[in-house]
């Protein structure tokens, strides 16, 4: 058996995998990249293919442009279910663009690839190696003549997705979540569908649990006359088919007559908090793996890229220090939920309400104005919901017909506040067993 040896190795060359193997390289880490699709084909992958401006910002990451870029994002128009009430939600923070999946997966991993990053694709993960209560890297099978091949790392980053070829190997001691509750997945199935007319700029987002049970269904424009359609629904206590529910609910609308099918694919999206640990012992976890997409609307495109950065700024430092331990891996943990984390476990909270409500009553509470545009572009950017004295006189005057409903969503803004405290204030590895379990207290 063929043995490789590394300073950091990589598994799976999505965003988070692409942008932490690009970061490690340029800090002169020895990088490889295990892959299990062929080269040609990284980067696709079933996706809403939508991503704020501002995380290319505030990463000085370059935004999409020639075959990467698709269109350009004004803001989300978010639907009743009875459709008699549209929020326009827009502005910075909310707009950003489409993209072009594969071509932007594309320029990752070439990036990845020009900072000699060495790259393994149609390669499978057969089992993490693990040594003295450490990972040490990977057992994998070449899909291309069967061959097993180990890898050796000082540090192993787990990018491979909902399905966490390393996450969910590794033993209870790590303190790594392994598997992850069907209420935190959504089941999704999406077309891209061309000879179609409709509004650029605005990707449109429908809230119907009769329909999307405990998800929601979309329709966000591309260039070319295409449109990106599709529909997700929450795994547990859901018999839904989300690809019948599309073709029964949705393509029977007068704007799909005439449409063709481009692209068609469905898979599964970790809609939740982060996992309350990122590291163990020579082991990071990041983007889906780590279920680091956005609760409400399930992008995960951003805070891959933030979750890759990170981790491969810590383990670099690491790797330098001789001491690849989760205590001196740990500050990855605290890092991201500074970032990005902390926000995402309070928007799990509004996540878990907007499940609870019924088609009728978020009916009344978007035609009453009980929930207003400013406060769904509030919890998108910062996840938290604040209501002032004025605002809460006005919305029990307006909603005396669902008055618990308005005590619920004063709850859940509170909670949403003590949430997402919770994260900021990450504890040590001393501090964590008690810290995780008052998480089962907030929630």
């Amino acid at each position: 058996m063929k043995v490789e040896q590394f300073d950091l190795l990589v598994v799976g060359a999505g965003t988070a995998g692409c942008t932490a193997a690009t970061t490690a390289a340029k800090k002169g880490l020895k990088t490889c990249l295990i892959d299990c699709k062929p080269e040609a084909k990284i980067g696709e992958k079933v996706c809403g293919d939508a991503i704020g401006a501002h995380h290319f910002e505030n990463l000085g990451i370059p935004p999409p442009k020639g075959e990467d870029f698709d269109s350009t994002i004004e803001g989300m128009k978010v639907y009743s279910p009875d459709l008699s009430s549209v929020f326009l939600i827009n502005g910075p923070g909310v707009s950003g663009f489409i993209v072009n999946r594969r071509s932007f997966g594309q320029r990752l991993l070439n990036e990845a690839l020009d900072n000699d990053v060495k790259l393994y694709d149609s390669t499978l993960v057969v089992e993490p190696l693990i040594e003295a209560g450490y990972v040490k890297g990977v057992v994998a099978q070449s899909a291309k003549d069967g061959q097993k091949q180990t890898f050796h790392a000082k540090v192993t980053i787990d990018a491979s997705g909902t399905t966490g070829a390393i996450r969910r190997s590794l033993p209870e001691e790590f303190g790594v979540e392994n598997t992850l509750s069907k209420k935190d997945i959504l089941a999704c199935y999406r077309e891209i569908r061309g000879n179609i007319e409709m509004e650029k700029g605005y990707c449109e987002i429908y809230l119907n649990q009769s329909i999307a049970r405990g998800g929601y269904f979309w329709i966000f424009p591309k260039s070319e006359k295409r449109t990106n359609v599709g529909l997700g629904v929450q795994v547990e206590g859901s018999a839904s088919n989300p690809k019948t529910q599309l073709y029964n609910h949705v393509l029977t609308r007068p704007m799909f007559k005439d449409t063709t099918v481009l692209e068609a694919g469905g898979g599964y999206v970790p809609t939740r908090r982060p996992l309350d640990c990122l590291v163990g012992n020579g082991v990071m976890i990041v983007g889906d793996a780590a279920c680091l997409v956005n609760p409400i609307h399930g992008g995960g495109i951003g805070p891959s890229m933030i979750s890759g950065r990170i981790a491969a700024e810590v383990a670099a430092e690491a790797i330098d220090r001789g001491d690849t331990s989760n205590r001196d891996l740990w500050r990855y943990n605290i890092d991201y939920m500074k970032a990005y984390g902390a926000k995402q476990a309070g928007l799990d909270v509004f996540r878990i309400f907007l499940q609870g409500i019924s088609d009728e009553v978020l009916n009344y509470g978007m035609k009453q104005r009980l929930v207003k545009e400013s406060d769904v572009l509030r919890v998108s950017l910062d996840g938290d919901l604040k209501l002032n004295i004025t605002e809460k006189a006005e919305r029990v005057f307006r909603g005396i017909k669902k008055l618990d409903f308005l005590i619920r969503l004063r709850d859940v803004s509170r909670r949403m506040r003590r949430v997402k405290k919770h994260f900021l204030n990450y504890p040590t590895p001393e501090e964590f067993p008690a810290w995780r379990e008052q998480i089962k207290t907030l929630y």
